[in-house]
C-alpha cells in the first residue's frame, strides 16, 4: 500500500476523505463530523470518481498542500468527462483547464444558510464549499441538506408489463419483474432504490400476468411509497403508457421493469436540471473487441490496419428522466417505444441530452443474467 496522506494533507477542521494518485486514498470517518471529499490536484479522475461516490456529496474538493482550495469537480463534470472519451486515469485537475471553470463558488465559515441558498441559486451550483479566512477547506454546504430535503421532487415510473419470453420458462407463470432476487422480487427492489432516493409517488405499468404484481404490492405503503398501477390492455411499447400517466409537474423517471442498476438518481436530476433538458437518457458505454487487425483502406492503397481494435459505444440503459409535457407527444392507445418519443422530442425541438450510467448496471433479459444477478445481490455487490 502507498503512503499515507496523512502527513502532507492535514486535518485541521474535521475528518475528510483524501485521494491521490496510485494508492494514496484514505478515508477518515468520525461518527460526529461530516466527511469531506478532498482530493489532490495528481489524483486521478478514476479515483475522484470513487471519492464523490463514497462521500455522497456529489462534487470533490480539489485541494494543495495546506488543504487550500484549488477547485471543484462535481459528478457531472465526471460524467460529461466520460462522453468525451476522457482517459480517466489522467490527473483530475485537467478536467479544469478551463479558464471559466477556474474559479469555483464559495463562501466564508458561519454563512447563515439563507445566504448560501441564494449564493447556490445565483451561481447555479447545488454545492458550497466554506474557507477561514486562510482559504482553508473547512466544510462543505449542500443544497438538499439547507432545504432539509428529504423527499425527491420526482414521480417514478416502471415498465413493468412485458412477457419475459426470453426469461421462459421461468416467466411462464410469473412476470419479469416477480422474479426472485436475493428472495425478493426484482421490482422490490426497484422500488426500495426509488424509495431509499427520496421518491414516493411510483406509476407501475401493468399487463402480463398484472394481478400477481397488484396482488403483492397492493398500493405500495408497506415499500415505502404510493403506487398507481396503468393497466395495459394491449402492450403499448417502452413509451406507449406514458400517455396515460396521471397529472402532475414533476419530471418523470422512468425505468425498464428488467434492469438492476445503482445509478444515482439524484444525480441524474442535477444532471437533467443544470442542461435544461425536456428528456434525458441515461446510456451505458459498451465495448466490442474485433478480434481480427482491421484495415483501413483508400481505395487498393492500405492507409492503416488495427490489431484487435476496442469500439466503443454508448447503448441505451432503459433509464429516463422525461419532462411531464413530452407525454404529450406519445398517441393514445397506441404502441409507442422510447426512440420514437426520442425523435419526436427533437423533431420538436426539445433538448434531449446523454446521461451516463457508470454505476452498477445490469440488464436482465436472458437467464444467465438473472442468474447474474441474483449473485451479484446475494453477494452484496450491489
Amino acid at each position: 500500500m502507498g503512503q499515507s496522506l496523512e502527513a502532507s494533507l492535514p486535518v485541521r477542521q474535521m475528518p475528510h476523505c483524501i485521494g491521490s494518485r496510485l494508492e494514496e486514498l484514505a478515508l477518515l470517518q468520525s461518527a460526529a463530523s461530516p466527511i469531506l471529499p478532498l482530493v489532490t490536484p495528481k489524483t486521478t479522475i478514476r479515483d475522484t470518481m470513487s471519492i464523490i461516490d463514497r462521500c455522497g456529496k456529489g462534487i470533490a474538493l480539489v485541494v494543495d498542500e495546506q488543504q487550500r482550495l484549488l477547485a471543484t469537480v462535481t459528478d457531472g463534470d465526471i460524467r460529461r468527462a466520460i462522453l468525451k472519451g476522457t482517459d480517466l486515469d489522467q490527473a483530475v485537475i485537467q478536467l479544469k483547464q478551463v479558464p471559466s471553470k477556474a474559479t469555483p463558488v464559495t463562501a466564508a465559515v458561519g454563512t447563515p444558510d439563507g445566504e448560501l441558498i441564494s449564493l447556490m441559486k445565483a451561481g447555479g451550483v447545488r454545492q458550497v464549499p466554506l474557507l477561514d479566512q486562510d482559504g482553508t477547506v473547512c466544510d462543505l454546504a449542500v443544497m438538499h441538506n439547507l432545504l432539509r430535503q428529504t423527499e425527491l421532487p420526482v414521480t417514478g415510473v416502471i415498465m413493468a408489463g412485458g412477457y419475459g419470453r426470453r426469461l421462459m420458462p421461468l416467466t411462464a407463470t410469473i412476470p419479469k419483474p416477480m422474479l426472485p432476487v436475493n428472495g425478493r422480487p426484482l421490482l422490490e427492489h426497484m422500488l426500495d432504490k426509488l424509495c431509499k432516493a427520496g421518491i414516493r409517488s411510483v406509476n407501475v405499468t401493468t399487463h402480463y400476468l398484472s394481478d400477481n404484481i397488484v396482488q403483492y404490492f397492493k398500493d405500495g405503503s408497506g415499500f415505502g411509497v404510493h403506487l398507481n398501477y396503468v393497466e395495459e390492455t394491449e402492450p403499448l411499447g417502452t413509451a406507449g403508457a406514458l400517455a396515460k400517466m396521471p397529472a402532475g409537474t414533476d419530471p418523470l423517471l422512468v425505468i425498464n421493469g428488467d434492469i438492476l442498476t445503482g445509478v444515482d438518481i439524484r444525480a441524474m436530476l442535477d444532471f437533467h436540471t443544470e442542461h435544461s433538458a425536456h428528456l434525458t437518457v441515461g446510456v451505458r458505454q459498451y465495448d466490442i473487441e474485433v478480434p481480427f487487425g482491421v484495415v483501413e483502406t483508400d481505395g487498393v492503397k492500405i492507409t492503416r490496419i488495427t490489431e484487435k481494435p476496442v469500439l466503443r459505444h454508448f447503448i441505451n440503459a432503459g433509464v429516463y428522466m422525461i419532462d411531464r409535457g413530452l407525454c404529450r407527444l406519445v398517441p393514445v392507445d397506441r404502441h409507442f417505444d422510447m426512440p420514437d418519443l426520442i425523435d419526436a422530442a427533437i423533431q420538436a425541438g426539445g433538448t434531449v441530452i446523454s446521461f451516463p450510467v457508470r454505476e452498477y448496471w445490469l440488464d436482465i433479459g436472458r437467464i444467465e443474467q438473472y442468474q447474474r444477478a441474483d449473485a451479484d445481490v446475494t453477494e452484496g455487490i450491489i
